[in-house]
């Protein structure tokens, strides 16, 4: 089953900035070069800060104000965060922000390796964080926000590893899922030969998957430079549940600190599922 771009009521938002006009796209263009080269050189400061894994507890984030989401608060899952490719924390430093003013009490961020070099490994490692994460918690179920790179990792541990057991919903930013063929000469690294079209891994995820129960949404850009080509980004599988989501305006960099994505992402975690329980307690024996 498949959901298009006009059924999603936070679309405009994020649309709103660059009007389906081509006389105005070099502009646009310049407008989304100059901003990822600002988020380039900020996060090169921050980069730093998020190298050493987040310290694991089971402290809340402050309390949200009252708002209008439609999953009670008591029944959102807790979120994992999945950076991309040679990428750590820091980069959902704002997001996470974003979340946990809204209601967000259990987020965490996971790191993996830059020297990890198959998307499967990464797969497994984000596996046995979320077990470890239910348990400690209570969840029975998180949620998952993936940028590039993490959202292909999250999306394997979903559909190959049985993790959509686990993972109620997967944002994904700016994730190739049918693969980009961006930058040749960076195919040295095995995983990036493994981000490619027709890879192994890739062809995995092309496989049936029937009956899988996560919901899908995935962010894609029209600007979104390390896409090649730039519907690479969109998930288009028969057997998932899917949302693509476009945006306008807004460079790769930018979709994990744009206000107008994370209010996209805030309302696809926030909206209840059919069949869902009242709360997202695991069962115990």
């Amino acid at each position: 089953m498949k959901v298009t771009e006009a059924s999603l009521p936070f679309l405009p938002l994020c649309r709103r900035l660059v009007p389906n006009r081509p006389a105005i796209l070099s502009t646009a263009l310049l407008k989304a070069t100059a901003l990822e080269l600002a988020i380039l050189a900020g996060h090169a400061l921050l980069y730093p800060v998020g190298m050493a894994q987040e310290r694991r507890g089971t402290v809340l984030e402050p309390p949200a104000p009252e708002g209008t989401a439609k999953l009670p608060t008591e029944a959102r899952p807790p979120v994992v965060l999945l950076h991309g490719f040679i990428d750590n924390r820091s980069v959902f430093m704002l997001l996470r922000r974003s979340l946990a003013q809204h209601g967000r009490q259990r987020i965490e961020s996971l790191n993996y390796s830059p020297l990890t070099c198959d998307i499967r490994v990464a797969a497994e490692l984000l596996g046995r964080h979320i077990e470890e994460m239910c348990e400690r918690t209570g969840s029975s179920r998180v949620d998952v926000v993936g940028h590039s790179l993490g959202g292909l990792i999250g999306r394997y541990y979903v559909q190959r590893l049985g993790g959509d057991h686990r993972v109620r919903t997967l944002v994904t930013l700016g994730t190739p899922h049918s693969g980009t063929r961006v930058a040749p000469l960076a195919n040295a690294h095995p995983i990036v030969r493994q981000m490619r079209p027709g890879s192994p891994v890739i062809e995995e995820l092309t496989r049936p998957a029937p009956g899988c129960r996560t919901h899908f949404v995935a962010f894609w850009s029209d600007l979104d430079h390390i896409m090649d080509p730039l519907e690479a980004a969109r998930i288009e599988h028969r057997d998932l549940l899917t949302q693509n989501v476009q945006v306008s305006g807004v460079g790769h960099l930018a979709l994990p600190v744009h206000p107008a994505v994370a209010s996209g992402i805030r309302q696809a975690l926030d909206t209840a599922r059919p069949g869902e329980p009242a709360a997202g307690r695991a069962r115990t024996a």
